[in-house]
């Protein structure tokens, strides 16, 4: 029998930082928005620019508000299980984000409240406490991880939103949400005959066939950090990012489309 593959570990360190950094540079990037700007749509359904930003503040007080409430008995959701668990709350997400939106028309101030929040709460919190979240009970370290997916995509949601906004990207943040959308590709389509690369962050092996062990496998996919994310975020389909040249696939089980989207 081939080795059971070990669970990718984060260093919560720099996954804390990588939160706080990439949060910083969408807080940055909103400050400098126009009336005009914050009115513009969003690839996000109904949603204007002021919805998506004051959503971003949502998806980080959770991990104050969470830490605040009392410790659930046991765990209920792995860190691979959380992309999967996400799509059931989507209504509810919309409808909080549109009400937050319209409770505050300071977004800087909002950002502000939010940041020192989780600066507080994070100060004396083990990474090993439970979080009651809504999506299942998570230990802190690995909710902390399912935050750089949120803050990623949504910095890449506000910057094709917004022409020239060009919010950055912290490397760790960056780092973290693809590893962990890669990982999460492997858990749904466990085997070793596809190899996905994403360079520099992740590559992974998917789906059942013939194994592949030396030289050059037979069935590649590779692609960059944000199209992968896109991908596995339903902002991007398959078929258009071959058409694009976005990612490569070479072998007869290349075809990744009947996976993606990963998450909603």
């Amino acid at each position: 029998m081939p080795a059971k593959k070990r669970t990718r570990t984060y260093d919560p360190a720099k996954i804390r930082a990588a939160v706080f950094a990439q949060f910083g540079h969408v807080r940055r990037a909103v400050s400098t928005l126009t009336a005009d700007q914050l009115a513009l749509p969003t690839r996000l359904g109904e949603w204007t620019v002021r919805d998506l930003a004051a959503h971003i503040t949502m998806a980080v007080e959770t991990v104050s508000r969470n830490i605040e409430r009392d410790e659930p008995a046991r765990p209920e959701l792995t860190l691979l299980d959380w992309p999967f668990a996400t799509a059931a709350r989507a209504a509810d997400i919309a409808d909080g984000t549109r009400a937050l939106a319209e409770a505050h028309p300071d977004l800087d101030a909002l950002y502000a409240r939010t940041e020192e929040r989780l600066a507080e709460r994070l100060a004396d919190a083990p990474g090993t406490r439970l979080l009651a979240a809504r999506t299942g009970a998570m230990v802190l370290d690995d909710y902390l991880v399912t935050r750089t997916v949120e803050l990623v995509v949504h910095t890449d949601d506000l910057n094709a939103a917004v022409p020239g906004l060009a919010v950055p990207f912290d490397k760790q943040a960056l780092a973290a949400c693809t590893r962990l959308l890669a990982d999460a590709l492997a858990a749904k389509a466990p085997g070793g005959a596809t190899e996905v690369r994403i360079p520099p962050y992740a590559v992974v092996q998917c789906l059942e066939g013939p194994r592949h062990t030396r030289g050059t496998p037979p069935n590649v996919v590779e692609t960059g950090p944000l199209t992968w994310i896109r991908l596995a975020t339903g902002r991007l389909t398959w078929a258009d990012a071959l058409e694009a040249a976005q990612v490569s696939a070479s072998g007869e089980r290349a075809d990744l489309s009947g996976l993606l989207p990963l998450m909603g």
